[in-house]
């Protein structure tokens, strides 16, 4: 039985999470540390008080009694000595001994104030002593020195009982006080015993704390999050289908409740996915295949009516050389609407081509240096730039990864463009410029012409979107789409400046590496050599 299953069969535990399980340990184990603790203590203030008792009470009390006794001694030794010879010197001994008994009286005194029966004993003592000074002592010293003292003689045998109950009680006072040190030197050993073994059980109670709480934390805490980090890198490692089992408290099994109730949903959309995806990989094999036969039919298509149509306008032109004048005007004016619709049909069949080109046939990324591409451009475009004496320039370009033939149709059209969409008797002047914006470069080709509204911002890069009629400005509408493709072909974006009004200002970026190679035309090859004399 695993502890979760123990703990899941205890009534009320099963409920309890990591939080209340850390409350209640920390409570349980400050409130046994805080007994302990109490215990200890009074131990320790035990042994110091007993430790107090005996150095500064029992001990010095006795040595007190021991110089009470000798004062006492020195009393009776010098009255004995004045009694028997009468000399004065025996006298001093026994002033003495008065001094150092009440001094000794009133330190025992002080030393057993506490102590009742130490009390008593002193009484008894000092009691007896002042009874045998009464009897004997003062009235010896009382009598005239240079004889021995009749009283001595007569009271000796009296005197020898009193000072033997002084002896007798100063013995007993000696004996008691030993004893009482002896007594507190014992309770003092005995407290020394159990302060050790109290704080020996301390640090084993300590230690066992410890143990459990890092115990309790490895089964309560550790153990359940590997294991259901366990079963999360299994989810993660391709294993969905594997189950997350909810352990330990009740905020972690609800943990890997909602870990598994994730899975089983990334299970469910992996499984929609999956449809999908091979629906999606059914689907682009269709259009991959339908693709392909409709680069196969425009070429066919484009070959198709490009020979016709070659047909058309030669007989058109042959008819207008050589009836041209002979008929009435309104058949000349036939035949030139039929020229220019020839004319402007094969451009625009022409266009598409290279519209559909871009991606496809040119696809041949190599080092490209932009401003030798710029420059072979306006080379092309010299007779137009003459013609409308266009001014120009433009900053350093970089070399990019690009497809050579694209970026001269890029710089063409845009170039071709600017030069076009002049005002009215004022020369074009355009200019180019690059910079670095993050890892891509930005380029803007500048021209003072007419310019775009910012309303046909977006319209101008439709295919055949034009904004003006084909008598005020010349072209097929595909120039400024032709762009478009070609910059988001090599990894970029354009667009208008909606900002700048003295003109137009087109921007587009360009990545120096193209994302990626695009995959080659599925249109077979003898169809394409079929269909480029049709250019």
């Amino acid at each position: 039985m695993t502890a979760d299953e123990r703990q899941s069969r205890i009534p009320g535990f099963s409920a309890w999470t990591t939080r209340r399980w850390l409350r209640v340990g920390a409570a349980v184990s400050l409130v046994v540390l805080a007994l302990l603790g109490t215990v200890g203590a009074w131990v320790l203030g035990r042994t110091q008080t007993i430790s107090d008792d005996l150095v500064n009470v029992r001990s010095p009390a006795l040595t007190v009694a021991i110089r009470l006794e000798a004062a006492v001694l020195n009393q009776e030794t010098g009255i004995r000595g004045y009694g028997l010879t009468g000399m004065p010197q025996f006298i001093t001994p026994y002033e003495q001994g008065l001094t150092e008994q009440e001094a000794s009286l009133a330190e025992l005194r002080g030393l057993l104030r506490d102590d009742r029966a130490g009390l008593d004993d002193l009484k008894t003592v000092q009691d007896a002593v002042t009874e045998w000074q009464e009897k004997v002592a003062r009235p010896v010293a009382a009598a005239p020195a240079g004889s021995p003292s009749p009283i001595a003689t007569r009271q000796a045998e009296e005197g020898k009982e009193a000072f033997d109950d002084v002896r007798a009680a100063l013995s007993d006072q000696q004996e008691q006080l030993l004893a009482d040190r002896e007594r507190a030197r014992d309770d003092l050993m005995d407290t020394m015993v159990l302060r050790n073994w109290v704080f020996s059980a301390i640090a084993a109670v300590i230690a066992a704390l410890t143990i459990l709480i890092f115990e309790g934390l490895r089964r309560g805490i550790n153990t359940p999050l590997e294991r259901l980090g366990a079963d999360a890198r299994a989810v993660a490692g391709g294993d969905f289908k594997h189950p997350i089992t909810p352990t330990g408290p009740a905020d972690l099994r609800h943990l890997g409740h909602e870990i598994d109730f994730m899975r089983q949903r990334l299970l469910r959309e992996l499984a929609l996915s999956e449809d999908t995806r091979l629906r999606l990989d059914a689907q682009a094999a269709d259009l991959q295949r339908s693709n392909a036969e409709l680069e196969q039919f425009a070429y066919v298509a484009s070959h198709d009516l490009q020979e016709p149509l070659r047909k058309v306008s030669s007989f058109t032109q042959l008819l207008q050389r050589r009836y041209g004048g002979q008929l009435d005007s309104r058949a000349d004016q036939y035949i030139d609407f039929a020229v220019d619709g020839a004319n402007r049909m094969q451009t625009l069949i022409n266009d598409l081509l290279d519209f559909s080109r871009v991606g496809r046939l040119h696809n041949a990324h190599q080092d490209v240096d932009l401003d030798k591409v710029l420059e072979r451009t306006l080379s092309e475009l010299s007779v137009g730039i003459e013609e409308a004496g266009a001014e120009i320039t433009h900053d350093p370009l970089p070399a990019l990864v690009a497809d050579p033939t694209q970026m001269g149709m890029l710089w063409q059209n845009l170039i071709s463009n600017a030069v076009k969409f002049r005002r009215p008797g004022e020369a074009p002047k355009i200019h180019v410029t690059a910079e670095r914006d993050g890892e891509l470069w930005r380029f803007t080709v500048t021209d003072n012409g007419i310019g775009i509204a910012p309303e046909y911002g977006d319209k101008v890069f439709v295919i055949f979107q034009r904004l003006h009629t084909k008598d005020t400005y010349t072209g097929s509408g595909i120039g400024l789409a032709m762009c478009k493709k070609i910059v988001e072909f090599h990894g970029g974006t354009i667009g208008i400046d909606p900002e700048y009004r003295d003109g137009a200002r087109i921007v587009f970026t360009l990545a120096p590496r193209p994302p990626e190679s695009p995959a080659p035309s599925a249109v077979p090859e003898a169809v394409r050599a079929d269909a480029e004399p049709a250019r």
